[in-house]
Parts: structure tokens; C-alpha cells; sequence
């Protein structure tokens, strides 16, 4: 069997033939001729290819080839009937409407009981705009009609020689920007997988009129964006409500065609009325008066920059999200409009595309092209494909924050009573009971600095919040003489009053009645030490100095108040009950140092601090006196 796609060689002495290419076997050839090809035209058709066989001699042998290699083919071309109107140096791709007159006529030949039993030969003129144009159609029918992935519509045209010349722009000056027949295959295809074309309901006649200059000169590119070239109508300022001549513009279909208006600016208005466009961006200077939209009920927005430039990424921002607004919440239709409407309109259609269907440059504007001829001029060219990356980066950005807004809580709930604080995956209580927790004042001023900068803001109730139930001290610990205040005097100037209550120590297994009693005495001998002392406790006051700024940390996010660590005239001290010693710094840790002689290198380990030298300078001495 032959594979598709192959090239078949033409013999000497037939000077009408240039090159075929079979693309359906025995079916669907792609051919040029250098002269139109006749009845009398030799066709060589390629030799069956049959692959080495380990079937006995006694296999039933098949039927004798039939059909296409025993009748002559059948011609038919489009040079002369589908033709491409160039703007100045250009000479394609052929449009869709092309393409659909293309697709009813290769219908008819192969439908035609006459031809069953004959190849079809697609044939063009041998020189290189007709060899392209004819390929590109073909592989355009295949993808968008036959629904051949594209690979395999372009595996024949790969095979051409030489291969096919590539597209140009519209433009006056020199190209320098080529598009392939890949190119044009791939964004038909893309398209077609992102739902943006199709042939199901495609009108021909609604498309041959108004591409059309004196029709309207428009046409659709996608189901949401219409482009086409700017209105000239008397007046071109904007009429003000209060004019007299407001109240003579239409403002429905029926009026605006009783209207005297320009027979193009009259299908437009219907049209856009008729097909609920929402919005009309001019991209050129004023030739008409907006208000004729505008009293239609549709938008209009100028966003004008010079013709042949390409456009500041600001205002393609403003452009796609002003469309994909108008597209995605009021689902309607955009129409995009400059003086001609193919260079500066193709640039934001083609912006928006690329950003929110992932095209690549060269992709949307062989697409826009095929949709409507002419699309993206010059310069716009390379700008379209130096940006295609920041346009996909947007659409990402936008999406990820979608995403993040979605699982945010669009407003927090504030439940005071029933508040509850989760730190480290552990849920607390506010300590003392009270639920009513105020920033700092220097988290205040950074959340108001950054509401108006471009940082990233933090809501007051998303906070981290402090540990509760632990010991938190002021700034005031690094003032002066109230650093070692200790947590259970009442009032600033009160005088230290020593703890009644007994501590009592807790028995270690194995320990003897030795051990155990010099503990007590260590203990009761920590117990009695006053904060206030500073020469003999400045160990102690370090230690405690270390676990504050430790713990002031945690509590400066928490959003804790000086008033909270401050404890009020008569009030209960906030330390809970099990952290309670005659310590006088507050903290669980300094009761847990005076462990037995024995258990010293143990605790170590656990890399508790001593407070103490004197406490550890009877227990080293204790050591040495412990009987073997």
C-alpha cells in the first residue's frame, strides 16, 4: 500500500506536469501543472507497494485492482473562481468564506456518481502564490471540515518541491515577518479546539456582503469580537443630550434604517444592534460621532494611538480586562474599530486571544488573517510575538488570583464571645476571658502604610496571635529599674510581698531520703530569693531577659495590648496556677533547674539553663559529699 502524502514522479517528455501529491490513497490528489491538464493529460499513478508476505501459495488471492487505476482522474481548480483581493504585495491565505465555496465544490466532484471510480486531482498553476494558496485550502479543508489533526493534513505538503512559499502582511514596506502554511493550520486548529470557529453555523451570504466597503467592511474573527473599518458620517463631535439634533438620532433598527445615513454605517448599526454588541473601542482618530451608538444603547470607549504603531502594554491591560468583562459577566459581543481596521485592531484582538486562549503569535495572526484578510500590518508583527509570553503571564497571574479569591473568605466573621485563637495548629482560650484583643500601635501604622503601597496587606483578624496563658513582658523590660518586677505585685510602687503558700516537690523514683531533703532545701532556698536583688541574681535577670524577647515576639503579632500585661489594682495575677512559684520571674522553667545531683547530666541534655550560680554551687558541692 502507498502511503498518503507521497510525491509521484512525473516521466519525461510530459511537459503539462510539475509535481502530484497523493493525499487520500487512490482517492484525493494535490497537484500543479505548468498548463492547464486535459482528458488527454497522462496521470502516472503511483505503483502499488506490496511488503513481503508469509502466506502459502494456496491464499486465496485478492480481487484486481480497480477504479483509479484502470479510469482517468477528474481535474478541478479554483484559480480562476476563488480569488484572493490583495491590498498591495500580498496574495493570501484565502478566508473562510473561500474555504467554505472550496469544501461545496470538492463535495459535488466527489459526490458525483460519474467519479466514483476515478481519482480527484486538486490542481493549481505551478508558480508559487498558487501552490501555496492550494495547499493551505486543502489542509484548511481537512483540520476544519474532515477533522484530520494537523500533522496529518501538513505530512503531504511536507513532501513539495520546492516547498511552498510562505505569506507576507498587507503593508507597503519591505516583509520581514513570513507565515507558513503550518502557522495557517495550526491557529484553523486551535481555534476550532477553543470553539472560536467553525462551519456548523457559518453564513456565507451574511459574509460575502458585509466584508464588503460599501457593505459595512466587517467581520467576525470570533464569537465575541467583530472587527471592521471606521464609519465616515457627518457630524464627528459628540452630541450632547441637551442638543436639539439628539432627539433625530435612531434609536432603534427600524429608525436607523428610515435614517439618512450612509448605506455602510447602517448595517453596521443594525448589525451590532441585531447581534448585541456591548461594546465599540475606536482606535482611531474621531470620523464619526459616537453618540449614534451610544443612543443605541452601545458602549463606547476611545482608546486611540497612532496608525502603524503598536500599542503601550498599559492600554492592551485596560483592553483585555474591559473585554473580558464585557465577555465573560454581561455576555456580550466586543466590535474593535481603526481606520481600516486590520493593523492597530488586529494588535488588541489578537493581545486578547494570545492571553486568553494561549495562541502563539504566529498562530493568531495566520487565524485573524484567514478570518479576515489584511490582519496586523508591519511592526505589529514582531510586537505580537515579543509580547505573546507577558500576555499567556497575565492570564496566568489573573487566574492564580481568581483562585486565591475564591478560597478566602470574601468578608471575616467577627464572633467576640466565641472568639477562638489558633497558634500552631493548637486552639486556646484568650487568657483571663477576654476576647477583645487590640493592635499594636506600631502594627497600626505598618497596616496603614501598606494599604496604600503595593505591598501585600494583612486584615487585622488573619493575624498571627500570641501563645495565651504564657508570660509576656512589655517594652518596659528594656527601660530600667522595673525590668524585674515580679508578676504578682499588685501596684508599681507596692513593696515585694513574699508567697505564704508551700510549693510541694514531687518525690523522684529511687531517690534517697539525703537527696531528696537537700532538693527541698534548694528549692525553699530559690523561693526565697527576691527580683528585685541585682547583684547576685544578674544570671537569673539574663535568663529572664532571654525568654521575654523571645516571647515578645510571639506576642508583638498577636496584636496584644500594654494594658493586657499591665495587672490592674486588686486584679488576679495572669500567670495560670501551674506555673505558680516564688521564683518572682514567672516562668515554669526555673522551678524544673533544681533537679536532683543525680539527674543533672539528664537535664542538661534538655538544654535548660541554670539561673543560679549559688544554687549550682551547693549542688556541685552536695555531689562531692554523696557517699560511694
Amino acid at each position: 500500500m502507498s502511503a498518503p502524502g507521497r510525491v509521484v514522479k512525473v516521466p519525461r517528455g510530459v511537459p503539462a506536469t510539475a509535481q502530484i501529491v497523493e493525499y487520500i490513497q487512490d482517492r484525493l490528489y494535490l497537484a500543479s501543472y505548468t498548463h492547464a491538464p486535459t482528458v488527454d493529460t497522462p496521470f502516472p499513478y503511483p505503483r502499488q507497494q506490496q511488503s513481503p508476505s508469509k502466506r502459502s501459495s494456496k491464499a486465496q488471492v485478492g480481487p484486481t485492482a480497480t477504479g483509479p487505476k484502470v479510469h482517468p482522474p477528474v481535474y478541478f481548480t479554483i484559480d480562476k473562481t476563488l480569488l484572493y483581493n490583495a491590498f498591495h504585495a500580498d496574495f493570501g491565505p484565502l478566508h473562510i468564506g473561500h474555504l467554505y465555496r472550496f469544501a461545496v465544490q470538492l463535495h459535488e466532484v466527489l459526490g458525483d456518481r460519474a467519479n466514483e471510480e476515478r481519482g480527484v486531482v486538486f490542481w493549481s498553476h505551478a508558480d508559487p502564490r498558487s501552490r501555496a494558496n492550494a495547499a493551505c485550502i486543502l489542509a484548511c479543508y481537512m483540520v476544519l471540515i474532515q477533522s484530520w489533526p494537523p500533522h496529518l493534513a501538513l505530512a503531504p505538503i511536507a513532501q513539495m518541491d520546492p516547498p511552498c512559499m510562505p505569506f507576507r502582511d498587507a503593508g507597503y514596506s519591505q516583509a520581514d515577518y513570513g507565515l507558513s502554511i503550518q502557522d495557517v493550520i495550526y491557529g484553523v486548529w486551535k481555534a476550532k479546539e477553543e470553539g472560536l470557529c467553525g462551519l456548523k453555523d457559518f453564513s456565507l451570504e451574511e459574509y460575502e456582503k458585509y466584508e464588503r466597503v460599501d457593505m459595512g467592511d466587517f467581520n467576525w474573527v470570533t464569537p465575541n469580537f467583530l472587527a471592521f473599518a471606521s464609519p465616515q458620517v457627518q457630524p464627528t463631535h459628540e452630541i450632547p443630550t441637551s442638543s436639539p439634533m439628539y432627539e433625530t438620532l435612531p434609536s432603534t433598527i427600524g429608525e436607523v434604517q428610515r435614517a439618512a445615513l450612509p448605506t455602510p454605517f447602517k448595517n453596521v448599526l443594525s448589525h451590532f444592534v441585531s447581534r448585541d454588541i456591548g461594546l465599540v473601542v475606536r482606535l482611531n482618530s474621531e470620523l464619526y460621532s459616537s453618540t449614534y451608538f451610544t443612543k443605541l444603547g452601545i458602549q463606547h470607549l476611545n482608546m486611540i494611538f497612532d496608525d502603524g504603531t503598536c500599542p503601550p502594554l498599559s492600554l492592551v491591560r485596560q483592553f483585555i480586562d474591559l473585554a473580558h468583562e464585557m465577555i465573560t459577566v454581561k455576555q456580550k459581543g466586543i466590535a474593535v474599530h481603526c481606520k481600516a481596521g486590520l493593523g492597530r485592531t488586529g494588535c488588541l484582538i489578537g493581545a486578547y486571544l494570545i492571553y486568553r486562549h494561549a495562541f502563539t503569535a504566529n498562530e493568531i495572526i495566520a487565524y485573524m488573517r484567514f478570518m479576515r484578510p489584511g490582519m496586523v500590518v508591519g511592526p505589529q508583527q514582531h510586537w505580537l510575538h515579543l509580547n505573546q509570553a507577558t500576555f499567556r503571564e497575565w492570564w496566568f497571574e489573573d487566574t492564580m488570583k481568581a483562585k486565591l479569591a475564591e478560597m478566602m473568605p470574601s468578608t471575616p466573621v467577627r464572633s467576640p464571645h466565641k472568639q477562638r485563637y489558633v497558634s500552631n495548629g493548637q486552639t486556646f482560650t484568650p487568657p483571663n476571658g477576654s476576647s477583645k484583643r487590640a493592635a499594636l500601635g506600631e502594627i497600626e501604622s505598618n497596616e496603614r502604610s501598606n494599604a496604600g503601597g503595593n505591598s501585600i496587606g494583612v486584615q487585622e483578624d488573619n493575624l498571627p496571635v500570641p501563645t495565651p496563658g504564657q508570660p509576656r513582658k512589655t517594652s518596659k523590660l528594656y527601660g530600667g529599674g522595673t525590668s524585674g518586677r515580679s508578676p504578682i505585685r499588685a501596684r508599681e510602687n507596692e513593696p515585694f510581698v513574699r508567697s505564704e503558700y508551700k510549693v510541694e516537690i514531687t518525690r523522684f523514683e529511687g531517690e534517697t531520703d539525703e537527696e531528696f531533703h537537700l532538693r527541698q532545701i534548694a528549692r525553699r532556698t530559690t523561693s526565697s530569693r527576691s527580683p528585685v536583688q541585682k547583684d547576685k541574681d544578674r544570671r537569673a535577670i539574663s535568663m529572664t531577659t532571654t525568654k521575654s524577647s523571645m516571647t515578645s515576639t510571639t506576642w508583638r503579632y498577636g496584636g496584644e495590648s500594654d494594658a493586657e500585661n499591665t495587672a490592674p489594682t486588686g486584679a488576679r495575677p495572669k500567670t495560670p496556677a501551674r506555673e505558680k512559684s516564688g521564683s518572682g520571674n514567672g516562668s515554669i522553667s526555673v522551678g524544673k533547674v533544681r533537679s536532683s545531683p543525680t539527674r543533672r547530666s539528664t537535664d542538661s541534655k534538655g538544654g535548660v539553663r541554670k539561673t543560679s550560680g549559688r544554687v549550682g554551687s551547693v549542688g556541685s558541692s552536695m555531689v562531692r559529699q554523696k557517699p560511694s
